[in-house]
């Protein structure tokens, strides 16, 4: 049994939308690190948000 779908839209609440922003952007860079140990891969990832703060990781 898997979960449902979920429809994604813009989140309209700027305080939840900075939470679930930073909360994503943990799990993304996790993600991109995870990639470049399994795989000995070179991942470069660059993140905006939306007040225009730049978020960086480069594996190499």
């Amino acid at each position: 049994m898997g979960r449902g779908k979920i429809e994604i839209k813009k989140i309209e609440n700027p305080t939840s939308r900075q939470v679930t922003f930073s909360k994503r952007r943990g799990g993304l860079l996790k993600k991109a690190h995870e990639l470049a140990v399994l795989c000995d891969a070179e991942v470069a990832l660059i993140i905006f948000s939306s007040t225009g703060k730049l978020f960086e990781f480069a594996s190499s």
